[in-house]
Formats: C-alpha cells, structure tokens, sequence
C-alpha cells in the first residue's frame, strides 16, 4: 500500500527528505506519487504531525 499526505500537512520538507526513492513532492501540502512510493514508511516516522497515512 501507498501513503498519503493529509491537509495537517505543515509543508516542513522532513518527509521528502526521508523517501529513498524521491515519490514526494513539494507544494503547500506536499504529494506522495503512490506508483513511486515502496512503502518503507520512513515519511510517517518523521512526520511531526501525523499527516501521513496509508491509503
């Protein structure tokens, strides 16, 4: 399964510097490319808000 970014979302840039495979991108709520995204759940662990999820 993929992860999605919620609207909590605060933009802080510590998940997309987390994902090995570059499947998140920037914006004022950022986006994870789900056919990108190999599920290693390193962007919830950092994640200061708990905005990520799977789907």
């Amino acid at each position: 399964m993929a992860y999605i970014i919620s609207n909590e979302c605060i933009a802080c840039g510590s998940c997309m510097n987390e994902c090995p495979v570059d499947a998140i991108s920037a914006g004022d709520i950022f986006v994870i490319n789900a056919d990108d995204c190999i599920n290693c759940a390193l962007c919830v662990e950092v994640c200061p808000v708990d905005a990520i999820s799977e789907v």
